[in-house]
This record gives C-alpha cells, sequence and structure tokens, in this order.
C-alpha cells in the first residue's frame, strides 16, 4: 500500500472546514463589512452612502478620540508591564516552593476567572467616596479621604491598579507552564558552573521564557486596547474624558450617537494599530530567539 503525498489526501480539510466556516462568518466577514462601513455615513436607520475618507479625516480633529487613544496607551503601559513582572515573580516563588502552592494559586488566579462586570462592580464599592472600603481605611488611619474615581488625576490609576489586580494571576499560571518546560540540566549545569541565582534568571531563566513573554505581551496588548466593561461599569469615560479608551468612544459613536460608519472608521484605527504594534512584537521576539 502505497502512502498518499502530504497535502493530498482532502479528508483533513474537510474536517477542518466547518471551523474555517464559523470563523469567516463571525469574525472575517465582519472585519470586511466594518472596513466597508468606515467610507460610509451608515446610521443604522436611512441608506448607507460612499463619502471616501471623510471619517478618518474628521478622526484626525476628534480631540475626543484623540484622548482616547492617550488614555488607552496610558492604561496599556500602566497595566502591561506591571502584570509581566508580578506575573513573573509569583510564578517564580511559586515554582520554587516559596509560598504554598495550591492555595496561592488558585487565590491569586481567581480575580481572572471571575466576570469583569462583576469585578468592576466590586472595586467601584472599593472606591466609593462615602462609605467605600478604601476612604474607610483611611478615616481610621487620620488621613484625608479621596474621590478616587471622581478625580480627574487619580480615576485612571484607579483603573490601572484594578486591571493589574484581575491579571496577574493569568500572567503568573502561564510564566509557571513556561518555568516548568525549561530542562533542569541547565540549572544544574548553571550551579556546577558556580553561577549565582541573579546571573542564572538572566542567562537562563529569562531567554528560555522569551516565547512566553511574548504570548503574553502580545495577549496583553490585545486585551489593554480593547479595554470596555470597567471604564463603562465604574467611570463612563469620566471624569472629562480622563477615562475614555478607544472602544468606549466606538461604542459611544455607534450605539449611543448611531454614527456607525464613524465608529466603524475607529474600529479600524485600532485594528491598524494593535496589527502593527504586533507584528513589531513578533520581529522583535524572532530576532531575540535567533
Amino acid at each position: 500500500m502505497k502512502l498518499k503525498k502530504l497535502g493530498t489526501d482532502p479528508t483533513g480539510y474537510l474536517f477542518i472546514l466547518p471551523f474555517f466556516i464559523i470563523f469567516s462568518y463571525f469574525y472575517f466577514i465582519p472585519i470586511i463589512k466594518v472596513i466597508i462601513d468606515s467610507f460610509t455615513d451608515y446610521d443604522m436607520v436611512t441608506k448607507q452612502n460612499y463619502i471616501g475618507f471623510s471619517n478618518y479625516i474628521e478622526l484626525a480633529s476628534d480631540e475626543r478620540f484623540i484622548r482616547s487613544i492617550g488614555n488607552t496607551l496610558v492604561y496599556t503601559v500602566g497595566t502591561l508591564l506591571p502584570t509581566l513582572c508580578l506575573g513573573l515573580l509569583l510564578a517564580l516563588l511559586i515554582n520554587n516552593a516559596m509560598i504554598k502552592t495550591r492555595i496561592s494559586r488558585t487565590l491569586i488566579f481567581m480575580p481572572h476567572v471571575v466576570s469583569m462586570v462583576a469585578v468592576s462592580m466590586i472595586w467601584l464599592y472599593l472606591y466609593e467616596p462615602t462609605k467605600g472600603v478604601f476612604n474607610t481605611l483611611l478615616t481610621n488611619l487620620g488621613l484625608q479621604r479621596s474621590d478616587w474615581l471622581l478625580d480627574p488625576n487619580r480615576a485612571m490609576l484607579c483603573l490601572i491598579i484594578m486591571g493589574i489586580w484581575k491579571s496577574a494571576g493569568y500572567n503568573m499560571m502561564i510564566f509557571l507552564s513556561g518555568l516548568k518546560n525549561i530542562p533542569v540540566q541547565y540549572y544544574e549545569a548553571a550551579k556546577i558552573d558556580g553561577s549565582t541565582p541573579i546571573n542564572t534568571f538572566f542567562r537562563i531563566t529569562l531567554p528560555l521564557l522569551s516565547p512566553t513573554t511574548s504570548f503574553l505581551f502580545i495577549t496583553g496588548i490585545i486585551s489593554s486596547f480593547n479595554v470596555f466593561d470597567q471604564v463603562q461599569v465604574m467611570t463612563d469615560g469620566g471624569p472629562m474624558f480622563r477615562t475614555t479608551t478607544m472602544v468606549h468612544q466606538i461604542y459611544t459613536a455607534g450605539f449611543l450617537n448611531y454614527r456607525v460608519g464613524y465608529a466603524s472608521a475607529m474600529s479600524v484605527v485600532l485594528l491598524v494599530v494593535v496589527v502593527i504594534i504586533t507584528v513589531i512584537n513578533f520581529r522583535l521576539t524572532q530576532e531575540r530567539t535567533d
């Protein structure tokens, strides 16, 4: 019996065909539709008309959208790096059995599995300016109370702190999985050579975790650029639009102002930004791996 050449048997393609049909219908086709709508004045009511690049030209002078880009970048930087560092630190502590494994993993990972809306409601109570937990603690310590989410200079920081708390457990689990896959022989050889723990971390652990770090970096960026639930629940983009994000502006333009074409143009800009950052990170990761 002769073996068929690789790629000539259509059976495998038939098995994966349903996935690609579903993927195309729910992901690929909507992306194409959004790109097309971004060149129209579609408002979900009247007939859409082609208006060229008018939506994109308007975006260039839209102060709220420009502010939302800056806010999104602040949130991304403020949550991404701390969650990566904190997740790696927690993974190292658990991997070295410096803290109890089962209980600690469960408690640290638990915030990630709770819905963002539920978490936002909990932290909204913590930040409550009159009877909130944080202000109650400040009062008991004899310190000045804070408005937290009502303060334009602190509202974004409050969202960032909550984001770090929720995402650190997920990063810890992924880093822990990457640590488990590093061969023990490398550490044994480093120990024989008299390498210090710090030197071993930077020359063995960190380089071998590069693919894991790259994965968390990309997914973290995508997640941060899509931040919406906590903004909608906790601040609604305020105060003074200090916490509005790109997705929040897309929601406002499309579902509150019924400017679907304009919101589609915002979505295309968001897609392009995420794709560019992802491609750059892939290039840099490949160079480090090589």
